[in-house]
């Protein structure tokens, strides 16, 4: 028997499943950056705010997320949070893949509290003065924040944000724990039914690989082409 068989990789059905299991996890990836994306811009600004109250709540459910293991977000989510809902919504999670839907609500807030704090750096980034500015103009305060300054916080905070995009990517990986068929259940699988580890295992982690360059390069590049300047 050959030590590397590329053509497993190429066609056949170990081949598909492995790009099942790559395409859900870059539709894990995709789905949880849209949720965390604005829980994490809200958090930022709870954590900002003037208010103490909501500075406490942003601060409490900050700290509560992110120091609780990832793994134990998802076992949480898989086998506790459904034994918590009525029996029609249990029901209905458990007809449209729950493994799917729980990955991402653990990693959706899982990432959204560390993109939190990157966009908190991103509205500290801004001058006081701009949000005075705007409320002078006779925006309020919702205004002000959303249309001054949201949007140049965002700016400063892009690159962080690729960052942790990689982070969320390679979350995606622990998954696997619950039963979703993302990209290490199904080179597992292939391993199982083939015995051809060093093949699925290659695939996988070059998968890996490629994603995150990818994703590091557009970071270098948004840097390159907006550099952030000093107020």
């Amino acid at each position: 028997m050959q030590f590397f068989d590329p053509s497993i990789l190429q066609s056949g059905q170990y081949h598909d499943w492995l790009v099942q299991g790559f395409i859900l996890s870059l539709q894990l990836t995709a789905a949880a950056f849209v949720f965390a994306l604005p829980l994490g811009a809200l958090l930022a600004v709870m954590r900002t705010s003037s208010i103490a109250p909501l500075r406490a709540a942003g601060s409490i459910v900050v700290e509560a997320i992110r120091n609780v293991p990832l793994l134990a977000h998802l076992l949480f989510w898989y086998f506790a949070f459904p034994e918590l809902l009525p029996e029609g919504a249990r029901e209905f999670l458990y007809a449209h893949s729950p493994e799917a839907i729980c990955a991402v609500i653990a990693l959706s807030l899982y990432s959204g509290v560390h993109m939190a704090e990157d966009i908190r750096s991103g509205i500290r980034a801004v001058p006081a003065s701009q949000l005075e500015a705007a409320r002078s103009l006779g925006l309020g305060r919702f205004k002000a924040v959303r249309l001054v300054l949201l949007p140049q916080a965002f700016r400063a905070a892009i690159p962080p944000l690729l960052s942790q995009t990689v982070n969320l990517w390679k979350d995606t990986s622990v998954a696997t724990v619950i039963g979703a068929a993302e990209l290490m259940y199904q080179a597992a699988r292939v391993e199982t039914s083939s015995f051809r580890s060093v093949e699925a295992f290659t695939f996988a982690t070059l998968a890996y690989l490629t994603v995150s360059l990818l994703i590091s390069l557009a970071a270098h590049l948004y840097q390159r082409r907006y550099p952030v300047r000093p107020a």
